[in-house]
């Protein structure tokens, strides 16, 4: 294989993968139109077009899905060995990319690594934001870190934090002249902060239990928001009741500035776990980053 068609390899696979010439550019750190002009000369060195282009969107052709099966394990196989190189290196090193929700950051992600990465210079963290469910193998992560129950059974997960304990909180301002919900039915009368799922879309249905019962009750109210940050500001605000995890809230409980509700419904669940494909070979840098997780 010449070097220009390995080169261009790449550059399809990042398109075929993303289905966007856009987002592939972001992830290889090229314009649009260096990628747009190796593609056209790919195609033409091969005779054969793997792309469909349209104005909205971009899809591998019969020849190109064949190409995207038949390369994509080799390429993977190639990128494990040399990460694996590293093992020869007196230190870990290299680069570890973990797809993250904000919470799962803020509260077992980042105490680790401002302790970390200090002493080991040579190994960067690269971690993405988003709080929907990602598919790690699709998104070229090492791994990713949610909750134990999102994690898909085909992973192996490695329990990085204690039980969590999600609550519904609401401000003494708000909830004075009103009846206090005393079972979970009772907050379709009340004003509660949405939360819209980022990976289906739709509005979470807030999620309670009681000796052995499971419920979940669709909540309506004056604000829709996508992480729990800004549903405990509402909840300060006097906007309504939210639904947040306990040690969020710990600061305002303690000082009386929100109250806790149906607290009998809300037992502790599996806390965050990272999680990572089964046939991942190991790097140091990432071995390091999981006993350092799993150690706190």
């Amino acid at each position: 294989m010449r070097r220009e068609d390995l080169t261009d390899l790449h550059v399809f696979l990042a398109v075929a993968e993303e289905r966007s010439f856009t987002r592939a550019a972001a992830r290889l750190g090229l314009t649009q139109s260096t990628l747009s002009h190796a593609m056209r000369g790919f195609e033409d060195r091969l005779g054969v077009r793997l792309l469909t282009r349209t104005t909205r969107s971009v899809a591998p052709t019969e020849a190109g899905e064949r190409l995207l099966r038949a390369a994509r394990p080799g390429l993977d196989a190639i990128d494990a060995e040399l990460a694996a190189l590293t093992e020869l290196r007196d230190r870990p090193a290299g680069t570890v990319r973990i797809t993250t929700s904000t919470h799962a950051h803020q509260t077992i992600l980042w105490p680790v690594l401002a302790r970390l990465l200090p002493d080991h210079p040579d190994i960067q963290v690269e971690a993405i934001i988003e709080n929907g469910f990602v598919d790690i193998v699709a998104g070229r992560y090492d791994a990713g870190l949610r909750l134990g129950e999102q994690v898909e059974r085909d992973m192996i997960a490695v329990r990085v934090g204690p039980d969590l304990r999600w609550i519904v909180v609401g401000a003494p301002g708000y909830l004075a002249g009103r009846p206090a919900p005393g079972t979970p039915q009772d907050l379709t009368a009340h004003r509660c902060v949405g939360y819209r799922q980022s990976t289906s879309g739709a509005l979470y249905a807030w999620e309670f239990a009681k000796d052995g019962r499971a419920l979940n009750v669709r909540v309506e109210g004056p604000l829709v928001v996508n992480d729990v940050g800004p549903a405990l500001e509402a909840a300060l605000a006097g906007l309504g009741l939210a639904y947040v995890p306990e040690d969020i809230a710990t600061a305002p409980l303690r000082d009386g500035r929100l109250t806790e509700v149906l607290a009998d419904w809300c037992p502790p669940a599996p806390g965050y776990h990272l999680y990572y494909p089964s046939r991942r070979q190991m790097t140091p840098a990432f071995a390091l980053l999981i006993r350092a997780l799993r150690h706190g």
